[in-house]
């Protein structure tokens, strides 16, 4: 929930897809979120970002899904931003070869993780792929987005808002 936040704050147009065609979903610890769309509603749209959140079993759902994975592959292609925090790193983008160096993610996964040089860190960026490691690297990780998406000096702003 904290990149909507956050990435909200900035002024940023977010749309929250379900994966499945239900939009109220259960989150990795029984929270209930209420998507703006299906994802087969925005399949084609062009987003700046794509942020995947983590957590299991939803971790593996979204690996499982076609049309998600055709859309990072996309983004990937047209070189703009991909992001994933705790699980995912490894289970979707590794999975999908959308890695293409170091990356960080959940301690839960982090030995199935090819590159692990970068491991210990927080929030790692390769690319226009960000990765973070858990909850506690959430706001960390929005204002990440934040920053490589509107500037540092928004970052900065919205940190100092939400007293990060």
């Amino acid at each position: 929930m904290a990149p909507i936040d956050i990435l909200r704050r900035a002024g940023a147009e977010v749309t929250v897809a379900s994966i499945s065609p239900a939009l109220q979903v259960t989150l990795s610890r029984g929270v209930q979120a209420i998507a703006d769309k299906s994802l087969s509603e925005v399949k084609d749209q062009v987003f700046d970002a794509i942020v995947i959140p983590g957590g299991q079993p939803g971790a593996n759902h979204m690996r499982d899904c076609p049309t998600l994975i055709a859309m990072l592959k996309k983004q990937q292609q047209e070189d703009r931003w991909l992001a994933a925090i705790c699980a995912s790193p490894v289970v979707v983008l590794q999975t999908h070869g959308l890695l293409s160096g170091p990356a960080t993610c959940h301690p839960s996964v982090a030995s199935d993780l090819r590159d692990k040089s970068q491991l210990a860190d927080r929030v790692v960026i390769v690319g226009k792929c960000l990765t973070s490691r858990a909850p506690g690297t959430a706001v960390e990780f929005s204002l990440k987005i934040v920053e490589v998406l509107f500037g540092r000096k928004q970052a900065q702003d919205i940190a100092q808002q939400i007293l990060a």
